[in-house]
């Protein structure tokens, strides 16, 4: 196995372990309960997960008797979703060609995946092609440049978030749902926002990662990158950890 290879399977492996953990924390399962409200997703009605990963959306509306589908263009993902959710419908495939007839599915849902995306305007058209008329669509994810950490250097810890943001193909996606949806011709355009409070430790891996990223591109130093990683590992130590996201929500429907 070459060291690329390597080290996209880690990667993978590490957001995977990083979705887990997250998913496991108050308040991220009445998200997604949200978001299956906002599909209007009832028993017998058909929705697609895009970028579903490890699979949890997608065995949670096939328990509601929903008719889920999850597609994911990450193999380790999908084969993932595949051992965990063995009766659950996942296939390899990225936003811009979803693996769907036209007009089949009444839900499309897409959960951290808007800000990857360089082009959303062509996922959106792709969004109203499998949808139904009447078809409902949820758009859910963070504002890359709004996350809140404590630290004892606040400079430093705003360069950092925003260096990390840069990195990101689109870091202020969430903030353009609404104009997106309603630019793609969707009807009945709302937007919720929740903020993810997250101070348990098992988030310190997620931490770390935003100084990783800034340090690999120059955007700091490693002395920085260290000093502030320490300063997070010992407030992750003393239960004094603390940050906070703005998650918004967008729903809207496709004209009848």
């Amino acid at each position: 196995m070459t060291t690329e290879t390597e080290k996209a399977r880690q990667a993978t492996e590490d957001l995977i372990a990083l979705l887990d953990a997250a998913d496991r924390l108050p308040g991220f399962e009445e998200m997604r309960v949200r978001s299956y409200e906002l599909l209007a997703a009832e028993p017998g009605t058909s929705v697609v997960d895009v970028g579903c990963g490890a699979g949890r959306a997608v065995a949670e509306l096939t328990e509601r008797a929903v008719r889920a589908v999850g597609v994911d263009p990450n193999e380790k993902m999908i084969a993932v979703a595949r051992s965990r959710w063995p009766e659950a419908d996942f296939r390899l495939a990225d936003a811009y060609g979803l693996p769907l007839a036209d007009a089949s599915v009444h839900g499309y849902r897409a959960d951290k995946v808007f800000h990857l995306l360089a082009e959303p305007e062509r996922a959106l058209a792709e969004a109203r092609r499998v949808l139904v008329p009447g078809g409902r669509i949820v758009l859910l994810g963070q504002d890359w440049d709004a996350i809140m950490i404590d630290s004892d250097d606040p400079a430093l810890t705003r360069t950092i978030v925003h260096a990390r943001a840069d990195l990101t193909a689109a870091p202020r996606a969430a903030r353009r749902y609404r104009k997106l949806l309603l630019d793609a011709g969707f009807g009945d355009v709302t937007v919720e926002a929740r903020t993810a409070v997250l101070t348990d430790p098992v988030m310190l891996p997620a931490l770390t990662e935003l100084a990783d990223k800034p340090l690999s591109a120059g955007a700091i130093t490693r002395e920085q990158a260290e000093g502030w990683k320490a300063g997070q590992r010992a407030r992750a130590e003393a239960d004094r950890l603390f940050m906070a996201m703005p998650i918004l929500m967008a729903a809207g429907s496709v004209p009848r």
